[in-house]
């Protein structure tokens, strides 16, 4: 073993050099080694080993987030040794739908039921799971509020309008569309954590939430609506669902009605996201590419409208964190140090995606038969 550790570390030193990073060195990017045999772990088993040994406090950085930017940016990823955890990884996910109704409460299990106190120790007051909008904000409240104000007005939600929410969270649109602009909103969620807190927060809205799956709706649930949007939550669906889950949309919604995507994007069509991601945060995820989603809607919609504003992923990850940071004193007995380690390396690591543009985040405003007269575009 002790031969080979200065075989591993060269290795890691030369992937590292091609990002400008250096082991030991003295940027706040640099890699921190305190265990040396980090080294093995991350050429046996590729970005898994890595946020595993960042967990077990083998290694540290002052800079996550620069780091992954710096890893992402100069595509050192793909000069690593070839992974075949990972390539089993992404045969598995082509191979199998891993997203069947079988598996849909998943992803709660996991991540959203952790824990209601630590969402809101990260997110904002109102718990928003996703990407806030920061073209005029300045704090994280401000920039949901004008992501979910940005929403309601590429659909002209209107008072009276009936809205149907796929994967609403812990209702935080639902909410904001009902105060701010009297709409009467439906959402169903896999999450019972998030069900209970929302029900608590809209009491004396017209609010309602379903605990289940979006492909089993109860049948006063089935529209059609006036208006559907989805937040954050078509990254759980998986490409084997992608044509299903659209025509679900399509048949919950009015024939002049509008609906919302709004979802993390990938520049390149796969079939699973990172290991470690889908470890510990988001099992059985899978970012969905331009091309993906182009063939799921062929028949079902006309696209009116596609934003990209991934950049603010990255402000609104960062933001995260620092909420998160400085909330851990009051809930850190709960979680643990190494639970600190897990969060801070998915927030800072995500963040570092958006920063190098490698992931993306899409808002798209569709139609069933086109607007007529053609559709104004909303920023």
């Amino acid at each position: 073993m002790i031969a080979t550790v200065p075989r591993f570390s060269a290795t890691i030193d030369r992937l590292l050099a091609a990002a400008g990073i250096r082991r030991n060195g003295p940027d706040p990017w640099d890699m921190q080694v305190h265990d040396e045999r980090v080294y093995a772990r991350i050429l046996a088993h590729g970005s898994l080993g890595l946020g595993e040994s960042y967990m077990d406090g083998d290694w540290d950085c002052a800079q996550l987030d620069e780091f992954f930017n710096r890893i992402l940016r100069s595509g050192v990823q793909n000069r690593a040794p070839r992974n075949l955890k990972l390539l089993a990884a992404q045969l598995r996910a082509r191979w199998f739908n891993l997203q069947n109704p079988r598996r849909a409460f998943i992803p709660a299990q996991v991540h959203y039921d952790l824990g209601n106190d630590l969402f809101e120790a990260t997110f904002d007051t109102r718990l928003t799971g996703s990407c806030g909008y920061w073209r005029e904000a300045t704090d994280l409240d401000g920039a949901q509020d004008a992501k979910h104000d940005l929403i309601c007005r590429k659909l002209g939600l209107q008072r009276g309008h009936q809205v149907f929410d796929i994967g609403c969270g812990w209702g935080a649109f639902m909410k904001f569309a009902a105060e701010r602009y009297g709409g009467a909103c439906t959402g169903v969620t896999v999450s019972r954590e998030q069900v209970s807190w929302g029900e608590q927060r809209c009491r004396g809205l017209p609010v309602r939430f379903i605990f289940g799956d979006y492909r089993r709706l109860p049948a006063d649930a089935k529209g059609p609506y006036d208006r559907v949007v989805s937040m954050g939550m078509f990254e759980h669906v998986g490409n084997k669902n992608y044509p299903h889950y659209f025509s679900i949309a399509r048949r919950l919604l009015k024939d002049e009605g509008l609906f919302l995507l709004h979802t993390i994007g990938s520049n390149d069509s796969t079939y699973a996201i990172d290991p470690w991601l889908n470890k510990y945060i988001f099992p059985n995820a899978v970012l969905p590419s331009i091309a993906q989603i182009g063939s799921a809607i062929e028949r079902r919609f006309v696209v009116e409208d596609w934003h990209n504003f991934g950049a603010d992923y990255d402000k609104t990850l960062m933001a995260w964190f620092h909420k998160f940071d400085a909330n851990w004193p009051r809930i850190k007995e709960r979680y643990g140090e190494r639970f600190y380690r897990l969060w801070k390396y998915y927030l800072q690591s995500c963040a570092g995606g958006f920063r190098a543009r490698v992931i993306q985040l899409w808002q798209l405003v569709l139609s069933k038969h086109g607007v007529p007269g053609g559709y104004v575009s909303v920023r």
